[in-house]
């Protein structure tokens, strides 16, 4: 306790000394005790006294001196200042930066307002940070009522004020506006050529930043201007050579300049130039490391990303989320589990969202259940909202991993869900074949009017097809279309094919493709070839097959389905042929493959595979016809 340390040989009749130890305080009990100290001791009466508790604590890093400075500055001098002294904002400034510059930024148009309510004069330092208020929360209305008080005072044509407008407009994503600005304004700098160029580039404008970029002075270009147009270039997909072009004109380079270039080359796929660059740089950080693990991996070249990682001098999170990111990616997950337990082991690194976010993708695509749970632990002890993606990843893990109970009570705890939360449980809800709860979902969205998107609809239908829900599968359709105006995509029309298809509505499945607005692709056909198979339909299964072979004859799935469907009927001559077409093209069937979690260990089973330690058991239990379908059907 501090009063413990403030004995009787410190001076507390000393407001100097008082300041000093109060700026030593942590805590609000600390700031009590001293506060109960100015009281008793009427250092709170003394103005010049408070004025420096306020200019010295309302900067603080520590959020209990800050609140301290505002409670002083309010109860003792925003209402009690004398009328001549209300010409001076400076306390007031003060405490609006203390907002501005704060986790409430709101709260300081609150106190720019109370200030011009009572009369202070508030001068081009108020209205700058009330304008870095206004831009860090997009206040873009507030901010143009700023600008309008602006036009009336005689400095509401300073250089700053001016740059501090075209940052909320650009912010705001008012780019016209802040162009007008930016023309009219009699004398510019640097500061207002990037704000612009950045917005531009931003917005995806490329065009009229180069514009820009090409107009201005050349003294006026710094590093910030080059990198913006650099940045913006590397994001188009045909503008990296424009971007390589300004990266070799540059006067100097920075890390941000190189590894602009790096990105670039990685989402074209240069790798080549993007390790040419590489051993270019004279200093690299770990964005420049991370970057090329990220392509690599995103090649499928994970052996190249994980030799970058064994080399890199020093490790921090993003490196090892971009090598589990990108293990993940070329279905290496347990390989990304390993990586998420080193870190664990290394105290000195800490999983964070991305981390969580990765870690937990690896554990539903492995379906390891327990380590899920983990991790659910992991993310509870550490206080993580579930309000947002980490609640969205936990459904989909324990939907992926069977269990879909868990899915349910993650779900339900959940305050403030959003639409990706409902889209994750009905997508999980599909999974299971629960189709009817996946549509009684879809019907509460619509009772909380929670917007549904593309993707819910996507879900729904999903779940339909798999219960053979026909009916609520055409009423979802119809709402999708018809109430909620989402324009159906490749995607729906493929789940209403399927839906069709399965309830063994082929005609009517055929139809519906015929009368699609949009081409439909591979996958559509080959699902209403597969319920012409299923249903023993071969007139239409025949024309679809060969419209399949047609579009893509290197794929077998194809073959197999025409295949079987003319064994069904007894037709081996025409069985023969498909096989011997098989053949000539080498074409093999790849296996089918299930799994099953027992006890934390994972089983696969492939078809027509007897590798397994305890084949004979399992043959043996599944010939038993007393045996229950729950212990023997593995999980796909």
């Amino acid at each position: 306790m501090l009063v413990v340390f403030a004995n009787s040989n410190q001076q507390w009749n000393s407001t100097h000394q008082t300041l000093l130890l109060l700026q030593k305080c942590k805590t609000s009990t600390d700031v009590n005790q001293i506060h109960a100290r100015m009281i008793t001791s009427g250092f709170i009466k003394n103005t010049n006294f408070t004025s420096k508790v306020i200019t010295n604590l309302s900067s603080s890093p520590y959020t209990p001196l800050v609140e301290f400075a505002r409670y002083i500055f309010f109860a003792r001098h925003a209402f009690r200042m004398r009328k001549k002294n209300r010409e001076d904002p400076y306390l007031w400034n003060a405490i609006i930066k203390s907002y501005s510059h704060g986790v409430e930024p709101k709260q300081a148009l609150i106190v720019f307002c109370l200030m011009l309510e009572i009369g202070v004069c508030v001068d081009k330092f108020s209205l700058s940070l009330v304008l870095k208020a206004c831009t860090r929360v997009g206040l873009v209305k507030e901010g143009m009522q700023i600008h309008g008080l602006l036009r009336k005072m005689e400095f509401g044509s300073y250089l700053f004020l001016q740059n501090c407008l075209i940052g909320l407009y650009v912010k705001c994503g008012c780019l016209e506006f802040a162009r007008q600005l930016f023309d009219r304004m009699p004398t510019r700098d640097s500061v207002s050529f990037n704000s612009v160029i950045d917005g531009y580039v931003k917005c995806g404008n490329v065009d009229s930043a180069r514009e820009l970029f090409d107009c201005m002075p050349t003294k006026e270009k710094n590093l910030i201007s080059w990198n913006s147009m650099i940045s913006g270039y590397a994001k188009l997909g045909d503008g990296f050579e424009s971007a390589w072009e300004l990266f070799e004109k540059m006067p100097e380079r920075d890390l941000i300049s190189w590894n602009s270039m790096i990105d670039g080359c990685v989402k074209c796929g240069k790798m080549n130039d993007a390790q040419a660059l590489f051993k270019r740089m004279p200093n690299r950080d770990v964005v420049s490391w991370a970057n090329m693990i990220d392509g690599y991996a995103k090649l499928g070249r994970v052996d190249l990303a994980r030799a970058l990682f064994d080399k890199m001098p020093g490790r921090d999170v993003i490196a090892c989320n971009a090598m589990m990111g990108g293990y993940v990616q070329n279905g290496y997950c347990k390989e990304a589990l390993e990586i998420f337990h080193d870190m664990q082991c290394e105290s000195d690194l800490y999983p964070n969202d991305t981390s969580l976010l990765i870690v937990l993708s690896a554990i539903a695509q492995l379906g390891h259940v327990d380590k899920g749970m983990a991790i659910h632990c992991y993310l509870a002890k550490n206080e993580f909202p579930l309000n947002g993606k980490h609640g969205v990843a936990l459904i989909d893990m324990y939907s992926k991993c069977g269990s879909i109970e868990d899915a349910i009570s993650v779900f339900e705890d959940i305050e403030g869900k959003n639409v990706d939360h409902w889209n994750a449980m009905i997508n999980g809800l599909a999974i299971h074949g629960l189709g009817e709860l996946a549509f009684d979902l879809l019907m509460e969205m619509e009772r909380l009017s929670i917007e549904p998107d593309d993707i819910t609809f996507i879900g729904v239908l999903n779940a339909c097809g798999h219960a053979g829900l026909v009916k609520e599968g055409l009423l979802c359709f119809e709402l999708m279309r018809r109430i909620h105006k989402v324009e159906p995509k490749l995607q729906h029309y493929g789940c209403m094919v399927d839906i069709l298809g399965r309830a063994g509505h082929i005609e009517e499945a055929r139809n519906f493709i015929e009368d699609m607005p949009i081409e439909p692709n591979d996958v559509i056909w080959r699902s209403l070839l597969s319920a012409c198979k299923n249903h023993n339909n071969l007139n239409v299964g025949e024309t679809v097959a060969e419209r399949l072979i047609g579009m893509d004859s290197s794929n077998s799935s194809s073959y197999v389905l025409l295949s079987n469907m003319f064994a069904g009927h007894s037709m081996w001559n025409d069985v023969r042929r498909v096989r011997t077409m098989m053949k000539e093209r080498n074409l093999k069937k790849i296996p089918g493959c299930s799994w099953i979690e027992l006890e934390g260990i994972v089983h696969e089973f492939f078809v027509q595979n007897k590798s397994h330690l305890q084949v004979g058991e399992i043959y043996s239990t599944l010939d038993n016809p007393g045996t229950p379908s729950s212990l023997v059907t593995p999980c796909n």
